[in-house]
């Protein structure tokens, strides 16, 4: 069982990581469920400071990440139109990778300016609001990045500080 839980719980690191880019995964809490699942192991001791921590981190970063966006399209005069253009803009660059790794940054930002300009915003302001609703946009993803790389940190050197007894088949 603890094989399943340890390998379940990379695979929710693992997902979390993605959903840091995208929208409808919420990274940073399906990574603590991870590490959760590897401290529900028998052989590695319960911390619960430590898992009540992390998941109050998680849960912070998860919120800022619809605050920050929304925070950066208001201080650029941007509406919602760009904050859902941006959104629309990042999953055009993940299902239709045309441009690359370079297209997770033009088209959240193309997206933004679209959906200001389809909010009937004269191309100044649109171009204005779409860099503010993306410069959110960055910064949140980067902050879900980091917390579910560190959380991945965390869970393989603790899977590793107790490999012995996790794989007693190895030694």
């Amino acid at each position: 069982m603890d094989i399943a839980l340890l390998i379940f719980g990379f695979l929710l690191m693992l997902i979390g990581i993605l959903g840091s880019f995208l929208p409808v995964l919420p990274g940073p809490p399906v990574s603590w469920i991870g590490l959760l699942l590897l401290y529900l192991t028998k052989v590695v001791p319960d911390d619960w400071v430590f898992l009540g921590i992390t998941l109050v981190i998680a849960l912070v970063v998860f919120a800022l990440d619809y605050i920050i966006p929304a925070v950066g399209t208001k201080k650029f005069g941007g509406t919602r139109a760009g904050m859902i253009g941006t959104t629309l803009g990042l999953l055009v660059a993940l299902i239709f990778p045309i441009l690359g790794p370079l297209g997770i940054i033009i088209w959240p930002f193309v997206g933004a300016l679209v959906g200001e300009l389809l909010n009937k915003a004269d191309k100044k302001t649109a171009t204005k609001a779409a860099f503010g609703s993306f410069i959110g946009f960055l910064t949140g993803t980067f902050l879900k990045f980091m917390v579910t790389v560190v959380y991945l940190g965390l869970f393989i050197s603790t899977a590793w500080e107790y490999k012995g007894a996790l794989f007693p088949y190895f030694n």
